[in-house]
């Protein structure tokens, strides 16, 4: 199977086994669960430390004395990045636990907040030079109510930098696995599977939406949209993970939007 294959069997940390489903279980996305194991897998991993990551900073740029808000930030890896590079970072998310991570990580001083991206956000208007929101659009199923958020959060202008699943990876997943008729790729789809990192097993699930969707959805937020990516991995990659015998330069995994706020 070529690596490109095998992507599409490989949710966000590379270590899944899938299990679709149309109805979310019981503790699905408990990440307060599993934090630790999370953060330890992210922190090293090919698709977040060596792919997803870097991308991220590299459509950032310099990113020196701009204020940033990291959106679903997570245990804190792409705000320390960010940090590093000169940026003042306000974060939130939705789990306690990943956020007693990135206090550990930033320190007690560090402006994080619990808040549910589906929800009004703690932000007044006009803040933020960017937002950043890596992998974490994919877990909602109406994208209107937060990105109408985050616009209203940032300045005139302001970007905004969001990384989600691509879709096409998404659907070449279920049509190997059989589920093409269930799971069309024109269709917005809700399914689950399992990620075990760490000895520990949690159930993900996730919403799938066609490429014409998320455009329509960036558009009618008031974003405009500069740039559409699929970038290069870490050419550092070959040699740290020679077991996925990475042919060319690029996978299929993520995809990158730098929307501007009109």
């Amino acid at each position: 199977m070529s690596f490109d294959e095998q992507q599409a069997y490989a949710g966000p940390t590379g270590t899944t086994s899938p299990s679709a489903g149309t109805v979310d279980p019981p503790m699905v996305n408990d990440y307060d669960g599993f934090a630790e194991a999370y953060t330890s897998e992210n922190e090293v991993n090919l698709l977040n430390a060596h792919y997803e990551r870097p991308a991220m900073l590299a459509l950032a740029g310099d990113v020196a004395g701009r204020r940033i808000l990291d959106a679903g930030c997570g245990s804190g890896p792409l705000s320390a990045a960010l940090r590093d590079r000169g940026a003042v970072v306000s974060g939130f998310d939705a789990s306690s636990g990943m956020l007693e991570l990135a206090r550990r990580r930033l320190g007690e001083g560090a402006d994080l907040r619990v808040a549910d991206l589906g929800a009004p956000l703690p932000y007044p208007d006009d803040t933020f030079d960017d937002v950043v929101a890596s992998l974490v659009l994919h877990y909602l199923e109406d994208w209107g109510p937060a990105l109408t958020e985050l616009r209203r959060a940032l300045k005139p202008g302001g970007r905004l930098i969001v990384s989600v699943e691509h879709p096409f990876a998404i659907h070449l997943m279920h049509r190997q696995a059989g589920r093409e008729a269930e799971y069309g790729y024109f269709d917005t789809t809700h399914w689950v599977e399992e990620w075990t990192m760490g000895g520990q097993s949690a159930l993900m699930g996730r919403w799938h939406r066609p490429l014409h969707a998320m455009t329509g959805a960036f558009t009618a937020a008031g974003f405009r949209m500069e740039v559409i990516s699929e970038p290069e991995f870490d050419p550092a990659a070959r040699e740290l993970f020679p077991d996925q015998a990475l042919t060319g330069s690029r996978f299929l995994c993520f995809l990158f939007f730098v929307l501007r706020a009109d």
